[in-house]
């Protein structure tokens, strides 16, 4: 090795990482608050450890003065999907955006590894702000499905233990499990409306139950205390009936008085 602070060295990959992270977490909020659907289900991210830096190097080849470019994953983020359609969805939101670039892609989910393995994998070149200035760095987007990624999670624990020599049993195992994975994510896919119909009702009726509560405390700040009481005692009623149609005639309500109370309030 050549005497590299590794410490300096893997700084902009953490700056990048992080970044990466709030941006696709921001999107997924964004996207949410627009009531669109995301198809961002949830966002982690990882600098590799310096000795599994050091591992890939040998076993690709790398000389370290080429450790930038030939090392692309050393800075990671996985993107979490509810169905194999949200990954190519994702993928052309990732394309067209102007803050990072896409070098290439490796579509494992169209065409899986030996293992059963299943994943997208996007490098990007991101522009990083730092104290030297602006740095390009290399990183690796996975977008999975929760069932690919549950799959995978177990196969790396495995080939750590086995230093990536699995015994021929847990590999035929391996294979049946990425099998039954992947028959679960098309059954997901058979059931996509059915599921997205059902989510967006829970998540008009958490809205509308959070407009309402709000509305209820509004009138108790123009001391409307009567008629605040009054639909607090119709919402609890409408609780046990459970219908979003009701809650938004609640809503409808109470927005009338609360406009008829600050039109009265001096």
């Amino acid at each position: 090795m050549d005497g590299r602070d590794w410490k300096l060295f893997l700084q902009p990959y953490e700056q990048t990482v992080e970044e990466l992270k709030v941006k696709f977490k921001t999107l997924r909020a964004e996207l949410k608050n627009r009531e669109e659907y995301s198809p961002i289900e949830f966002v982690t991210g990882r600098v590799k450890r310096i000795s599994s830096i050091i591992e890939k190097m040998k076993r690709l080849n790398v000389p370290m003065e080429n450790i930038e470019t030939g090392i692309e994953d050393i800075a990671g983020i996985r993107i979490m999907c509810q169905f194999v359609e949200d990954i190519e969805a994702l993928a052309e939101l990732i394309r067209a955006r102007e803050d990072m670039t896409v070098k290439y892609v490796k579509d494992y989910v169209t065409n899986k590894k030996p293992s059963g393995y299943r994943s997208y994998h996007i490098i990007v070149e991101y522009p990083v702000q730092t104290a030297l200035g602006m740095k390009r760095v290399l990183a690796e987007i996975q977008l999975r499905t929760l069932a690919m990624n549950f799959w995978a999670t177990i196969e790396h624990s495995l080939n750590y233990k086995y230093r990536e020599k699995l015994p021929e049993q847990v590999v035929e195992r391996l294979s049946r499990a990425a099998e039954a994975a992947y028959l679960l994510d098309r059954e997901m896919s058979s059931i996509r409306d059915e599921i997205m119909e059902a989510q967006k009702l829970f998540e008009d009726k958490s809205r509308i139950v959070s407009q309402v509560l709000s509305g209820i405390q509004r009138l108790y700040y123009f001391h409307r205390v009567r008629e605040a009481a009054q639909f607090q005692m119709r919402f609890n009623e409408l609780w046990d009936i459970d219908d979003v149609w009701h809650f938004k005639e609640l809503l409808h309500d109470i927005e009338e008085a609360i406009r008829r109370a600050a039109a009265k309030s001096p």
